[in-house]
């Protein structure tokens, strides 16, 4: 079996296993900033860190390449951290396990992080790198980009010189990004107060699971499951017919991956627990009919569990469940400017009980067009309104618009060109990429966003199509080269 060590090319891949030994969750950067000082010493490469945690790397030109305009490569060093229920990892302190699975590298049972490890990777490759031709280059590490493009948003003016900004975290190799979505996040919290659970009834799990999850922007159109939905589904019609009383109600994790797993515990009369089962029963067959292509692996269970000392009262399963109903989720309008894109969602992103007796239920939009994000925001916000409960919004960040007159783009499309024989698709992204903050601050930058073949990130399931990742190495080598002299 091929081992990393085996693939090409090799000092992309030994840098990207460097960075998965490094524990690396957002908000808790600061081991692989430590990496990123050390190496740059190590190279006697200039390093810089601002307040917020970015770090900044430069190299001078080779020989030859004095003229050249200095050009930012950028990544971002956060990952999601999300794992299987049966697989014991701590993300703060384990290193990330990865296989070489046929074509593609994965992880075991975790996010495999190439999101944006790669990223990280091939800018460390071209800083260790003697042989590579190239003008300046700026290499940009940024913080805690997954949980809201903190990094970015705090990049503080002239921290960077260069006027051409490579973005290296794209998934679809052969495509040239030149534009991303704006995001932002709402957040309803219910405060209640709990009652002593009825030591009468029969209480059950309600489990849903077996679901891929996924990017709440890259993958919002594929129809995939969304767990807390159909969790929230499940329980309205356990209303109408049974008034089961409710204790627990959990699922999804973070803002930006669609929900994979959730669970309620409800407490149910004895005499209504085989109907109640054959309810589930019926519900589970139509979900697997509608998912059998986006999601074939969900799975809709029952189980008797101990009762809980405590519940919530009538008032609050009504209000959040049909909260959680009439919350929408997934596309909400297709873009007419560019084919096949989307360009607002919303993502229904978790449900969490929390200390203080509150439930916290988050979600999060993208649009392109930033009116119809707040408005979707605004959408969303009144559904939880309405239920009672108090609503926050973020502040949000910005889209990207595409400019299809860039000159690095030019640059990309003519050396993919050269190299592949055949012409990238240029396309914008409905997700979050930091790009749109970089231009609030440098509105001067010319940028393009480019990366090789990741698939299920934010997921168990995300991987890497290991051939990808050569031909995206030896694209941003010849567009290094051929980036054209300053005037």
């Amino acid at each position: 079996m091929k081992q990393l060590s085996d693939l090409q090319p090799v000092a992309v891949w030994k840098y990207f296993h460097e960075v998965t030994q490094i524990p690396r969750p957002s908000g808790k950067e600061e081991k692989i900033i430590q990496y990123l000082e050390a190496f740059a010493a190590k190279h006697h490469l200039s390093v810089r860190k601002d307040g917020a945690g970015n770090v900044l790397i430069s190299k001078p030109a080779t020989p030859g390449y004095e003229n050249r305009p200095t050009v930012i490569l950028q990544s971002h060093l956060d990952m999601v951290c999300e794992k299987n229920n049966n697989v014991v990892h701590d993300f703060e302190k384990d290193p990330i396990i990865t296989v070489v699975d046929g074509d593609w590298l994965r992880a075991e049972g975790t996010t495999l992080g190439a999101d944006n490890g790669i990223g990280i990777a091939a800018e460390l490759a071209l800083l260790a790198s003697d042989d590579v031709e190239h003008g300046p280059v700026e290499c940009l590490f940024t913080v805690d980009e997954e949980t809201g493009l903190t990094g970015a948003a705090a990049l503080e003016e002239g921290f960077m010189t260069g006027n051409i900004l490579l973005n290296l975290d794209s998934e679809d190799e052969g495509e040239l990004f030149i534009g991303c979505a704006g995001g932002k996040s709402t957040t309803a919290t219910f405060a209640y107060e709990p009652l002593s659970a009825p030591a009468d009834l029969h209480y059950v799990r309600l489990s849903v699971s077996g679901l891929n999850g996924g990017h709440s922007g890259s993958d919002i159109h594929k129809g995939l499951g969304n767990a807390v939905k159909l969790l929230a589904r499940f329980l309205f019609l356990l209303k109408k017919d049974f008034r089961p009383v409710l204790a627990a109600l959990e699922g999804g994790n973070l803002h930006n991956a669609i929900a994979r797993e959730s669970y309620a515990v409800a407490g149910l009369k004895p005499e209504d627990r085989e109907a109640a089962c054959v309810l589930l029963n019926h519900f589970a067959a139509d979900v697997e009919n509608e998912l059998k292509h986006a999601d074939p692996g969900v799975r809709l269970t029952m189980e008797t569990v101990e009762a809980p000392p405590t519940c919530f009262g009538d008032t609050l399963t009504d209000r959040l469940t049909d909260a959680l109903l009439a919350c929408p989720h997934g596309v909400m309008g297709m873009s007419r400017e560019m084919e096949g894109l989307v360009e607002t969602s919303t993502n229904l992103a978790s449900v969490k009980m929390k200390e203080g007796n509150r439930i916290v239920v988050g979600t999060s939009q993208r649009s392109s067009i930033e009116s119809a994000k707040t408005a979707v925001a605004d959408q969303v916000a009144a559904v939880f309104r309405l239920a009672g409960a108090a609503v926050e919004q973020g502040e949000g960040y910005p889209g990207w618009a595409p400019d299809t007159r860039s000159g690095i783009l030019q640059t990309a499309q003519e050396t993919y060109r050269k190299l592949f024989g055949r012409d990238p698709e240029v396309k914008a992204i409905h997700a979050g990429l930091e790009c749109g903050l970089f231009l609030e601050k440098y509105p001067h930058l010319d940028m393009i966003s480019f990366g090789p073949t990741l698939r299920d990130v934010h997921s168990p399931n995300e991987r890497i199509e290991i051939a990808t990742v050569d031909r995206w190495w030896r694209h941003l080598l010849e567009v290094l080269k051929n980036v054209p002299s300053a005037s």
